[in-house]
């Protein structure tokens, strides 16, 4: 780690030392360093592809069968990644800190796997939890770790007529045809990913209690997001504006940079355990 960068760690570590509300606002960087493809950077997603062949409402109607194989490819990539260290030193510090918040604009489900591990890690759980809803909401001890997905999950699918929502990390998506695509176990209508797609709006309730995370906060701690996908880069500003201070941590500048008191430009998996986890504090 270098001098400067070095400096701006400890000045971040300060930030957080006074602050008992905590927001953690992360993007695809953060996941980027468990292998998760990004979107817009080197290698990234729509590299390779318009966002309106696979990625939207419309595409979807014309052609579902050919979304949800590569939803399905997508799943099977993803389910191979593992949270690095700064997935668990968030998740530990949620667990030690329950007014600790996470905001996600990721679908991989790395942060609620984080969460999960770093609860039996501090609390010794061994009780089997109940599943959370869309709204972070959980009963076991991983709740307070669990994030506010704005873009929804990979991991879960969602009913095209009456919205149930279903669970299905370890279950292969059957997409050789029409007739094998997933159904609804309600109605039988055709089930989607619960995804925010292209030209769709964000669920409300979730991104009003995100919204409620950044007026409460005292520090907000965006990590690896390019700050250009909205509403959702604007929480920085919330927390800024209702008083409260901004660390970045990214290897780039970016258009939140000028909100931040605190700039880091370093990995998501170097910087945020130096910053936020005490397990951190004394790696090189």
């Amino acid at each position: 780690m270098t001098a400067p960068a070095d400096a701006e760690v400890g000045r971040a570590r300060a930030l957080l030392s006074g602050a008992r509300r905590l927001l953690v606002f992360t993007g695809a960087g953060v996941s980027a360093e468990s292998g998760v493809p990004t979107f817009r950077g080197t290698g990234g997603l729509w590299n390779a592809m318009r966002p309106e062949e696979l990625a939207t409402p419309e595409a979807f109607a014309r052609d579902p069968r050919l979304v949800w194989e590569w939803y399905g490819w997508r799943r099977e990539l993803v389910a191979r990644c593992l949270p690095n260290a700064a997935h668990a030193a968030i998740a530990r510090r949620c667990v030690a800190h329950p007014e600790t918040a996470v905001v996600t604009q990721n679908v991989d489900g790395l942060h609620a796997e984080a969460a999960r591990e770093a609860a039996a890690e501090l609390l010794a759980a061994t009780a089997r939890e109940a599943a959370p809803d869309v709204m972070g909401v959980g009963r076991g001890p991983s709740g307070a770790a669990l994030p506010l997905e704005l873009h929804g999950s990979l991991f879960r699918s969602r009913c095209t007529r009456c919205s149930s929502r279903y669970a299905g990390r370890d279950e292969p998506v059957g997409a050789t045809s029409a007739d094998t695509l997933p159904r609804c176990a309600r109605c039988g209508a055709l089930l989607r990913p619960d995804v925010v797609w292209f030209g769709e709006a964000l669920d409300q309730r979730i991104l009003g209690a995100a919204v409620s995370a950044a007026e409460r906060a005292e520090v907000c701690l965006v990590v690896g997001t390019s700050g250009v996908v909205q509403p959702a880069a604007s929480l920085a500003a919330v927390t800024r504006d209702a008083g409260g201070r901004v660390i970045e941590v990214n290897p780039d500048e970016t258009p939140l940079t000028r909100l931040a008191a605190v700039a880091v430009r370093l990995p998501a998996a170097v910087a945020v355990p130096r910053i936020v986890d005490d397990r951190g504090a004394d790696r090189p």
